[in-house]
C-alpha cells in the first residue's frame, strides 16, 4: 500500500518535471514586463536614446560654427576727449573753465574708426573647414547610430534565446526541488527510505543546476540593463523580446556575394568616412594655418580736433603686423604632421574594411552550416522520447536517476540549439554592421 502511494507521488513529480512546451515562460516574471518586437524596440531607441540625441546636438553645434565662420570682423571705433585742461590763449567760458567741452573752442576731441581686412583667402578657408567639421559631426552621428543599433539588435536576440534557455533550467530545477523536498519529508515521517548515495546525487545535480541558472539569470540581467539604457525605459521594466522562432531558418547568408558586401562597406562604412573626413579636415587646416601666417591689414580714418599742427585734422592710415618673429611656424608644422597622421589612419581603416566583411561572412556561413546540421525533427523526437521515458518510469523499468539524466540531456540539447540560432543571427548582424547596410533583417 505504501509502495503504491510512493509510486503515485513519483508519477506526479515526473509529470511536473516534464514540461516540454514551457520555453515561452519568463524566467523572472515582473508586473511591469514589456513585450517588444524588434521594430518597436528600434523605434523606442531612435526616439529616446540620450547618447544619440546628444550626438545630434553636436551636429547643430558645428552648423552654428559654420555660420560663425562666414561672419566678417567688426569695425573698431574709438573716441577720446579732454577731461581737464586749459589753453591760456583761449578764454574759456565759466561753464567749461576747468572741464572744457569737446564742442567748445577750448575742448579737444579725437575719433578713430578702423576695419580689419581678411586676406590670403582666410575667410573662405575657414568656411570650408567649418563645413568639413559639420560633415564630420554628421558621420560621427551615423556611426554612433550604427554601433548602438548593432548593440540593440544583438542584445535583443541574446535576451530572447537566454530566456528560452532559462525556462528549461527553471523546469528541471523545480522538478528536482520537488523531488528533494519529497525525499526530506518522507524521511522525516519515517515512511520512505532511499540510499544516501541517491539523495546526494539528486541534491548535487540540483545545486549544480541552480548555480548554472543563477549565472544565466545574471547574464540576462546584465544584457537587460544594457538594453534598457539603449531604450531609456524604466529601471524596473523587464523586457520580453518577441521574436519569430523561425527567423534563423529563413535567412541565407549566401544571398549576397562578397564583392557586393565589400563595395557596400567602402561606400557606407561611417568609420571609414570619418577617417576620410579627418584627412580632409587636416588638409584644410594645413592650408588655413599657412594663410594665417600672412598678417591682415587694418585700414583706418582718424579725426583730431585740435591736438595736431592744425585744427580739425582728418587722416587715413593702414596698420599691419610685421611677421618678424611669429610666422605661425609651429601651427603650420603641426598641421602638416596631422595630415600625414590622418592619412595613415585612413589607410589603416581601409585595410580593415574588407577583412571585417570577409570574416563576418565566413562566420555567418559557418554558423549557417552548423544550424543546418541540426535535424528540425530532433526537438520533437526528444519530446516523444521523454514521454516514452516517462511511461517506462511509470512501469518501473527506468530508475529515477536515469530518467533525470535523460531529461538533462534534453536540456543540453535545447541549450545548444538556442546557442546555434543565436550565433547565426549575431553573425548576420555582424555583416550588417561591417557593411553599414541592413542586408539581413
Amino acid at each position: 500500500m505504501q509502495c503504491n502511494k510512493i509510486l503515485r507521488l513519483w508519477l506526479v513529480l515526473c509529470m511536473s518535471v516534464v514540461s516540454v512546451n514551457a520555453q515561452q515562460n519568463n524566467p523572472l516574471p515582473a508586473a511591469d514586463s514589456l513585450k517588444l518586437p524588434l521594430d518597436s524596440a528600434e523605434n523606442l531607441f531612435l526616439k529616446n536614446n540620450l547618447a544619440l540625441l546628444a550626438q545630434r546636438y553636436n551636429v547643430n553645434v558645428q552648423q552654428a560654427l559654420e555660420i560663425q565662420s562666414r561672419l566678417y570682423p567688426n569695425p573698431n571705433f574709438s573716441f577720446a576727449t579732454a577731461l581737464v585742461g586749459h589753453d591760456p590763449n583761449i578764454t574759456p567760458t565759466p561753464a567749461n573753465k576747468l572741464f572744457p567741452s569737446p564742442f567748445s573752442e577750448a575742448g579737444e576731441a579725437s575719433a578713430n574708426i578702423s576695419q580689419e581686412i581678411v586676406i590670403a583667402g582666410k575667410r573662405n578657408k575657414a568656411i570650408k573647414l567649418a563645413k568639413s567639421n559639420t560633415r564630420l559631426a554628421e558621420y560621427q552621428f551615423y556611426d554612433l547610430l550604427r554601433t548602438l543599433k548593432y548593440t540593440l539588435r544583438t542584445d535583443f536576440y541574446t535576451i530572447y534565446y537566454l530566456q528560452q534557455s532559462a525556462s528549461v533550467y527553471k523546469d528541471e530545477i523545480d522538478g528536482l526541488q520537488t523531488v528533494v523536498d519529497s525525499y526530506n519529508g518522507l524521511q522525516k515521517e519515517g515512511k520512505f527510505w532511499v540510499s544516501e548515495k541517491e539523495i546526494v546525487r539528486v541534491k548535487a545535480q540540483l545545486y549544480s543546476l541552480q548555480s548554472e541558472y543563477q549565472a544565466l539569470i545574471d547574464q540576462i540581467n546584465n544584457t537587460q540593463s544594457e538594453l534598457k539604457l539603449l531604450l531609456q525605459v524604466k529601471t524596473l521594466t523587464y523586457i520580453v523580446p518577441q521574436l519569430d522562432p523561425t527567423l534563423a531558418a529563413n535567412i541565407n547568408p549566401l544571398k549576397y556575394p562578397l564583392p557586393e558586401l565589400v563595395d557596400s562597406a567602402y561606400q557606407r562604412r561611417t568609420d571609414l568616412k570619418i577617417a576620410q573626413q579627418n584627412t580632409e579636415i587636416s588638409k584644410l587646416n594645413y592650408n588655413y594655418q599657412k594663410a594665417l601666417a600672412v598678417p591682415d591689414p587694418s585700414f583706418s580714418i582718424n579725426y583730431d580736433k585740435q591736438g595736431s599742427y592744425i585744427k580739425d585734422l582728418f587722416m587715413a592710415g593702414i596698420a599691419i603686423d610685421l611677421p618678424a618673429f611669429n610666422r605661425n611656424q609651429g601651427n603650420i608644422k603641426s598641421a602638416k604632421f596631422a595630415v600625414k597622421m590622418n592619412e595613415m589612419t585612413e589607410q589603416s581603416v581601409e585595410k580593415t574594411v574588407e577583412e571585417n566583411v570577409y570574416r563576418a561572412l565566413q562566420e555567418s556561413i559557418d554558423a549557417d552550416k552548423l544550424y543546418k546540421k541540426v535535424d528540425p525533427a530532433f526537438q520533437n523526437d526528444y519530446s516523444r522520447l521523454i514521454s516514452a521515458a516517462l511511461d517506462a518510469y511509470k512501469k518501473r523499468t527506468m530508475g529515477l536517476l536515469d530518467f533525470l539524466d535523460f531529461y538533462d540531456s534534453y536540456k543540453q540539447n535545447t541549450l545548444q540549439i538556442n546557442a546555434i540560432q543565436l550565433n547565426k543571427l549575431n553573425a548576420l548582424e555582424s555583416i550588417n554592421f561591417f557593411t553599414g547596410f541592413n542586408f539581413f533583417n
